[in-house]
C-alpha cells in the first residue's frame, strides 16, 4: 500500500450514504460524510479507484493545502508556499476554479486571478519560466474553496463530471443524470436478482445503469479519459491494473425491460444501449405503461415519470392515477419505486408508500417512493414482512460490515470545504456539448461480438466485453 492521503468524494444531496457504502467497499479509510460529500483517506490505488468504480460520485478532489486568509494578499503568500513543482511542470497546462463563502471575499474572480498570479510567480522565481493558464481541458484542475476564513487548495482527479459516463451517444429532451440513475436503483438494494422495469424509460439511462450495476461493470469503463492521467505522478500500469480487473464482474440472468410512449425516445434508448454494449441484457418495446397487462416475475420497477415541469402531460393527474392503477391490478409481487416532484401527482397514485426520501433531481427537490405491491390480504403480507425481517436481522448481525463510517457534522477545514461547494459544473440534466460517437465496435455478422481493441487509456487492453 503506498502513501495515504485525504480525499473528498463530490455527489448528490440524498445519496452520500450510498457513496460512503461504495467507497468503503473499495476500501477507503476514516470516512465523514456532509453534505453532498464524502471524506476519506485511502492511497493512489484508491484514488483510481473512486473514480473508476463509483457510481454516485461526481468528482474526486485531493486536498493539497490548508490555511487561514481574510484578504486576496494572505491568500496570494499562502499559495506560493506551495511546492507546485510536484503538482505541475512548465509544459503543463492549469486552470483554477475559487468557490467563495465569506464577507471578507466578495469576488471569486479575483481570489481566482491572486492564485494564478502566485502559481505563475512561484515558478518564474524558481525556474525562470511559468506554465501557461488553459481554461478548457487544462491538464491539472486547481479548485480554491473559502469558507468564511477556511481555505483549502485541491486538485481535481476527475476533470469531466464522472456522470458523463462516456455511452450516451444520443438523450431526450430531459435525460436523467448518470449518477442519479445509479443512486435510485443502489437506494432499492437491487443488484441484478431479479428482472428490472422502467415503463417510461427515456433515452435509457435507469436501464443501463442498472444492467451494469446487475453486471457489476465499473461505471468508468467507457471514459475517455479522467484528469489523474495527466497528473506528474501518473501511474500508467497501476491504473492499467485497476481498468483491466474484471474479476468482480458477474452473470446477469434476468432482464431489465424498457418502454416508453415515443418511439423516438425507444430509437434513442436503443443507441444508447448499444453503445454501452448491453444490447444482450435490455429489451425495448414501444409502449404506453397503460397497455401493461402483464410484468415479468421476479422484478423490481424503477421509473421517473413526466413531472409537469420540462416535459408536459396534457393530463398529468391523470397520468399518476394511470400509474396506480396499473401498479394495483398488473405488478403484483413488485416492490415499484418512483420518482416525482408534485405531492399531488403521488397522491393520485392511490398507494401508501412503504418508504420515501428526498432526492435532488436537477434544481427540482424530489420524493423517491416505494410501493410494496403485495398479493393476499394485508395481515398475510405483513406476517410475512415480519418474518423475513426476522432473518434479513439475523444475517445481518451475523455478516454485516457496513457500519464502519458515521455521519458526522463536518466541522474541521479539512472536511468542510466541500460541503458547501457549489454544483455549477455538474450538468444535472445530462447535457452534452457535443454528441459522443458510441466507444462500441462490432463485428458486421450476426453474433455481434465486441472486439478487443486498442483502449482510449493508452495501451492494448485485454478483452471485456459481451455478447449484444
Amino acid at each position: 500500500m503506498g502513501e495515504t492521503f485525504e480525499m473528498v468524494a463530490k455527489t448528490l444531496y440524498g445519496l452520500e450514504e450510498i457513496l460512503a457504502g461504495e467507497l468503503l467497499a473499495l476500501g477507503a479509510n476514516d470516512l465523514q460524510i456532509g453534505r453532498r460529500m464524502v471524506s476519506f483517506t485511502g492511497d493512489k490505488a484508491l484514488l483510481y479507484k473512486a473514480n473508476f468504480c463509483c457510481r454516485t460520485a461526481l468528482r474526486i478532489l485531493k486536498p493539497i493545502y490548508h490555511f487561514k486568509a481574510k484578504d486576496a494578499d494572505t491568500v496570494y503568500k499562502e499559495v506560493m508556499k506551495v511546492e507546485w513543482e510536484k503538482y505541475l511542470t512548465l509544459d503543463k497546462t492549469f486552470a483554477i476554479d475559487s468557490v467563495i463563502y465569506s464577507e471578507d471575499f466578495n469576488h471569486s474572480k479575483f481570489v481566482a486571478y491572486r492564485t494564478k498570479d502566485a502559481i505563475v510567480d512561484y515558478f518564474i522565481e524558481k525556474f525562470h519560466k511559468r506554465p501557461s493558464v488553459r481554461v478548457n481541458n487544462p491538464d491539472l484542475y486547481i479548485n480554491i474553496h473559502i469558507s468564511h476564513n477556511d481555505c483549502t487548495l485541491s486538485i481535481d482527479s476527475s476533470g469531466e463530471s464522472l456522470h458523463k459516463r462516456g455511452y450516451r451517444v444520443d438523450q431526450t429532451e430531459a435525460p436523467l443524470n448518470e449518477v442519479l440513475a445509479a443512486g435510485m436503483i443502489l437506494k432499492t438494494g437491487w443488484k441484478g436478482e431479479s428482472n428490472f422495469v422502467d415503463p417510461m424509460c427515456g433515452s435509457g439511462t435507469l436501464l443501463i445503469e442498472a444492467a451494469m450495476i446487475a453486471l457489476n461493470i465499473a461505471p468508468g469503463i467507457h471514459r475517455k479519459e479522467f484528469a489523474f492521467q495527466k497528473w506528474v505522478d501518473y501511474d500508467a500500469d497501476l491504473f492499467d491494473q485497476i481498468y483491466n480487473d474484471d474479476s468482480q464482474e458477474r452473470e446477469f440472468t434476468f432482464k431489465c425491460y424498457g418502454s416508453d410512449i415515443s418511439q423516438q425516445a425507444i430509437d434513442i434508448a436503443r443507441e444508447n444501449i448499444r453503445s454501452a454494449g448491453l444490447m444482450k441484457y435490455i429489451e425495448l418495446e414501444t409502449k404506453p405503461f397503460q397497455q401493461y397487462t402483464e410484468a415479468p416475475q421476479p422484478g423490481i420497477l424503477v421509473t421517473n415519470p413526466p413531472y409537469g415541469e420540462r416535459i408536459s402531460s396534457r393530463d398529468l393527474l391523470g397520468l399518476y392515477s394511470m400509474i396506480g392503477e396499473r401498479l394495483k391490478h398488473v405488478f403484483m409481487g413488485y416492490k415499484a419505486w418512483i420518482l416525482s416532484y408534485k405531492e399531488e401527482c403521488f397522491d393520485k397514485i392511490g398507494l401508501h408508500p412503504s418508504e420515501k426520501m428526498k432526492l435532488m433531481n436537477g434544481s427540482l427537490s424530489c420524493e423517491y417512493r416505494c410501493y410494496e405491491m403485495f398479493e393476499g390480504t394485508k395481515k398475510e403480507f405483513k406476517t410475512n414482512q415480519a418474518e423475513e425481517k426476522k432473518h434479513t436481522k439475523t444475517n445481518s448481525q451475523r455478516d454485516n460490515k457496513s457500519g464502519d463510517f458515521k455521519r458526522k457534522k463536518v466541522d474541521r477545514p479539512e472536511r468542510r470545504f466541500a460541503a458547501a461547494h457549489r454544483d455549477e459544473d455538474e450538468d444535472y440534466g445530462g447535457r452534452f456539448n457535443e454528441k459522443r460517437p458510441a466507444k462500441m465496435r462490432y463485428r458486421d455478422n450476426s453474433d455481434r461480438k465486441r472486439l478487443d481493441k486498442k483502449s482510449s487509456f493508452g495501451g492494448k487492453k485485454k478483452g471485456r466485453f459481451y455478447e449484444d
